[in-house]
């Protein structure tokens, strides 16, 4: 046996709850992990309060990440003892995911845990810290370097956000961010943001074309906000979308595509192929500065991780929620 969080919907509605689950209850796969450390991402947070369809089966354990060490393998690219990292590829959506002791997955789903990084770091990390970094690596492909200009960065208090200040001030660029919550000016200064902007400026319908500002842009937003980005980048820059936290929709025009050469990059992670997630976990272990991690994140237990993910959904936690499925 070992806990878990379990969710379920059958005739007495849909809930999730810690519980105990039998080993016997394990999703089919070829290597078992005994997981140290998950994490709560929004879709997590979609997922235990019922707010999204999430889960696509049930009963589920949700957490799409995950960090800990090989107990049982029959892939021969881990063997027991070996530490892992899991990050997407449907886990607590449609295979059972990291919010437990215990998860049995896919080996092509794990790379190896980076020895730059403790298992709670690299949960500190996670699927927010790996996007943005994806989307780093999709703007200097493009070719956006901190000599063109200003990057734009909204949703700058979540996940995403502030993993992706962090980043582009360590790698020279001067960052704006955007966000709801201007009151955080000195959190996101102190993650590096040169400048802070409220997301209303962004967030209402706006012009095809607008005046040029950014090289480069990380969004998280969707909607009206993604248009108006796209509407006053630069020439020959590229915004990288990552997330639709305004709006699936995409209310724009080709101006800034045919006008300017403007590039979108759309950023997946969860079906990402195992070599650029092992290049994304090897940049992050190169250009991250660990001591902010304290900063981005903050760590829980097991037992508390269904009053913070209806927290979650009211927009009460910033940054990182690491669960350490120990406690």
């Amino acid at each position: 046996m070992f806990k878990g969080i379990l969710i379920n919907k059958d005739d007495n509605g849909y809930r999730a709850e810690l519980t105990d689950i039998d080993d016997a209850q394990l999703p089919e796969g070829n290597v078992t992990v005994r997981v140290s450390h998950s994490t709560l991402n929004y879709k997590d947070g979609l997922a235990i309060t019922g707010k999204g369809p999430i889960v696509r089966q049930f009963p589920m354990v949700p957490g799409v990440d995950l960090a800990g060490t090989v107990e049982d393998s029959s892939d021969p690219d881990f063997k027991p003892g070996d530490q892992v990292v899991l990050n997407g590829w449907g886990v607590g959506e449609g295979h059972w995911g990291g919010l437990a002791e215990r998860a049995r997955v896919q080996g092509k789903w794990l790379i190896p845990l980076p020895s730059a990084f403790t298992p709670a770091q690299a949960m500190a990390i996670g699927t927010a810290g790996y996007t943005a970094m994806l989307a780093i690596m999709a703007l200097e492909k493009n070719g956006v370097t901190p000599d063109k200009g200003e990057v734009l960065v909204t949703g700058a208090n979540g996940g995403v956000g502030g993993f992706a200040i962090v980043l582009l001030a360590k790698l020279g660029y001067r960052v704006v961010a955007s966000t709801g919550r201007v009151s955080e000016s000195e959190y996101l200064t102190s993650l590096g943001a040169a400048e802070i902007i409220d997301r209303a400026t962004l967030a209402e319908p706006g012009r095809p074309l607008a005046k040029e500002r950014w090289a480069g842009a990380i969004d998280s937003a969707g909607s009206h906000t993604l248009a108006n980005i796209c509407a006053s980048t630069r020439y020959w820059g590229t915004v990288a979308t990552c997330g639709l936290a305004q709006g699936m929709d995409f209310p724009a025009s080709v101006a800034p595509f045919i006008l300017r050469g403007v590039t979108l990059a759309g950023i997946d992670s969860v079906m990402r192929p195992r070599q650029d997630r092992i290049d994304a976990w090897e940049r992050l272990a190169r250009d991250l500065d660990l001591s902010l991690l304290p900063l981005i994140s903050r760590e829980i237990g097991l037992s508390d991780v269904i009053e913070t993910a209806h927290q979650l959904m009211d927009g009460q936690v910033r940054g990182r929620i690491v669960v350490d499925t120990r406690r």
